[in-house]
């Protein structure tokens, strides 16, 4: 890759970065007040992230068996209540004592 297509593909990906985060400022320019729409905005970061995480839990690991492990361990810490830590090193945990055993 040479440095001129190298600034060109920045250039590219910078301006379509950009555009994605302005353009819903430049579009909605007051409050929204439908319930539909601000609850369905609310969720999608938490759907996003979710959307990332979950094939990244089962490709990371020695097997899907403990990947499994370290999931519902988590999902149940999670659920619990449990701090960020807790639930993190809990999951790590269980998938290397799944990964012991298997």
């Amino acid at each position: 890759m040479t440095t001129s297509s190298f600034f060109i593909y920045l250039a590219i990906m910078a301006g379509s970065t950009y555009l994605i985060r302005v353009l819903p400022f430049i579009a909605i320019r007051h409050r929204i007040r439908n319930r539909f729409i601000r609850s369905f905005l609310y969720y999608i970061p938490y759907a996003v992230l979710t959307a990332m995480t979950i094939p990244a839990i089962f490709t990371a690991t020695g097997s899907v068996w403990s990947a499994s492990a370290g999931l519902l361990v988590a999902i149940i810490l999670a659920l619990r209540k449990c701090s960020l830590t807790t639930v993190a090193l809990a999951a790590c945990l269980a998938v290397y004592l799944v990964e012991l055993i298997v």
